[in-house]
């Protein structure tokens, strides 16, 4: 995102340039992919005022604009081209998505598993959803794979460099041991107070760990060679995946108004211990060996949300902690 400069053309041009010399299945892969979530989740926001091929027509056209947008502002960038064939894949990509989404969505919102699971174990209410919006942002941030296990909040690579000086093997082990604790057990007690009284809160939370830990291992297996996807396991990461299980499963028992405080402090915490932990060389080196292309703007998306994600959180926990005290007054 840098180098913007004015070619003196219209940013549209690239719609009427040849088809690019070298195309690869990946990049048509890839950019047909990455555009149906966008169709199906559009359809599942229209629903249900609008349905069927009313629906998936705005779907489209709403991501056929974007791509159209998104390759004419790559037109200005030097590091990036704008393609013709790339809107052709992300519209049809959008196509499918919102195809399958006008005949899923439907079933699963009204009486299918996914809504029936979302009434049976969660409280009711828009704002219940923003919560499990965060909760689904924070396995989406796992995949950032330059990031501490569960951590989030890591503002230096936005603000500037801040690598710091080197330490002790022991400070960095414990630096990572207690931000992946107290992440750990504040999303934790965040799932707990989206969640009804009397439903399995520890099993969910277990649960979570457990998608959260498949992610991080898909991220590596997917990014590096597959002798390193277990290198985000730490001597830190594992105590502090095992320290935070177990605070986490003993602290869900206390108030809901505590839970919040206890989040929240400790998301808090997590955050300021992430931004002034020293960089860990073996992570470092074992990054050196990521494979580049489309991964390389993806993985630019994984750090933002990753960046900003605990301050929503934050955001989100006082707001939850205000309502519970007007509705108390």
């Amino acid at each position: 995102m840098e180098g913007w400069r004015n070619h003196g053309l219209s940013p549209l041009a690239y719609l009427d340039a040849p088809w690019p010399r070298y195309i690869t299945a990946f990049d048509l892969a890839v950019n047909l992919l990455g555009y149906m979530p966008y169709g199906f989740l559009c359809v599942a926001v229209l629903e249900p005022r609008m349905r069927g091929g009313g629906a998936v027509v705005v779907a489209s056209g709403s991501a056929l604009v974007l791509s159209l947008v998104l390759e004419a502002a790559q037109s200005y960038l030097p590091a990036r081209v704008a393609v013709n064939l790339d809107v052709l894949c992300n519209f049809a990509g959008a196509v499918l998505g919102a195809s399958l989404g006008a005949l899923l969505v439907p079933r699963w919102m009204r009486e299918g598993p996914v809504s029936r699971a979302r009434a049976a174990l969660f409280l009711p209410g828009v704002d219940i959803d923003v919560g499990l919006v965060l909760i689904g942002l924070w396995l989406f941030t796992q995949l950032n794979p330059a990031a501490l296990l569960f951590a989030a909040g890591d503002l230096r690579d936005l603000l500037g460099p801040g690598s710091g000086r080197a330490r002790r093997p022991e400070f960095f082990v414990a630096i990572e041991a207690f931000t992946a604790t107290a992440n750990l057990v504040g999303v934790g007690l965040l799932v707990s107070t989206l969640t009804r009284p009397g439903q399995p809160v520890r099993t969910l939370i277990c649960a979570l760990v457990g998608v959260a830990l498949a992610v991080k291992i898909a991220a590596f297996a997917v990014l590096l060679r597959a002798e390193n996807v277990l290198a985000w396991l730490t001597p830190g990461a594992q105590y502090g995946l095992l320290l935070g299980v177990a605070l986490v499963l003993f602290a869900v028992a206390m108030p809901r108004t505590a839970r919040l405080a206890l989040a929240a402090v400790l998301l808090m915490a997590a955050t300021v211990m992430v931004n002034l932990a020293p960089p860990n060389p073996y992570l470092v080196a074992t990054l050196k060996l990521w494979q580049q292309g489309h991964f390389l703007n993806f993985n630019g998306l994984t750090r933002l949300v990753s960046a900003l994600w605990a301050f929503a959180a934050l955001a989100y926990l006082i707001y939850l902690a205000a309502q519970r005290r007007e509705s108390s007054s």
